[in-house]
């Protein structure tokens, strides 16, 4: 596993007097996959939208190499020159747009790419990631695993080097969280970005995770690999994974 490709330090988030973030830090390695994980309603989503600037955060900064930039200022783009993108728990697809002009929707927003130049990259993504029958097609005609490999397809279009993923399996059976899961992990390989994951599915989630980061009270209180999580001490995380049937 690479070093950090992005550290973050002291990033801190309020609601209505309530602290949801408290002065976190965190490491996210490239060409990596990083599951967040923690009971319901502890911040783990608030986390990755901060992290991707959609929501601002009361205080914090970002480390890329040398660079320092304040959260919430700045997107990783505007700051850094890092291409990023984020995949929404429901998979935000158009219902308007077709699979391809879903996917070809980030270069023609970001980007001064030629129309034939967006066309062959989606064409040649749509070939990549097995799409080629789904290309005219709408959200609607397509079952939920192909719409989450189409929106997977529009995070990757801008070449990003690092993927946000908000629950991306929520709602699906066991079978498809599986292919789902697999899906990321052989992208992220494919495609060597850092993959950071927000999952409740635990410990499905684990097989593909290099790092995973328990966060409780408005911190990481907790980072390693899976044996790492399993040996921690702390009793709340012991029941939460207990819950999740490990150590039954």
């Amino acid at each position: 596993m690479d070093g950090p490709i992005l550290k973050v330090r002291g990033l801190t988030k309020i609601f209505k007097q309530q602290v949801v973030l408290d002065a976190l830090d965190l490491d996210i390695p490239a060409n990596s996959v990083t599951t967040i994980i923690g009971r319901s309603g502890i911040g783990k989503s608030v986390l990755l939208k901060c992290l991707a600037n959609i929501w601002p955060a009361q205080a914090g900064t970002m480390h890329y190499g040398e660079q320092v930039a304040a959260i919430g200022q700045h997107s990783l783009r505007q700051a850094f020159n890092l291409n990023f993108s984020y995949m929404f728990q429901n998979n935000a697809l158009f219902d308007s747009m077709t699979a391809s002009e879903n996917i070809a929707l980030p270069l023609r927003e970001c980007t001064k790419l030629s129309t034939a130049d967006i066309n062959d990259r989606v064409q040649a993504l749509l070939e990549t990631m097995d799409l080629r029958g789904c290309a005219d097609k709408y959200p609607a005609e397509l079952s939920g695993g192909m719409q989450k490999r189409v929106a997977l397809a529009r995070a990757l279009i801008v070449e990003p080097q690092i993927v946000f993923f908000d629950e991306p399996t929520t709602g699906l059976d066991p079978e498809r969280k599986y292919t789902v899961f697999n899906m990321i992990a052989e992208c992220r390989r494919q495609f060597k970005f850092a993959a950071v994951l927000v999952s409740h599915d635990i410990p499905e989630v684990f097989q593909i995770s290099d790092r995973i980061a328990w966060i409780d009270r408005g911190k990481i209180q907790c980072v390693g690999d899976r044996e790492q999580i399993y040996k921690h001490s702390d009793t709340v995380l012991k029941n939460l994974l207990t819950n999740a049937g490990i150590g039954r």
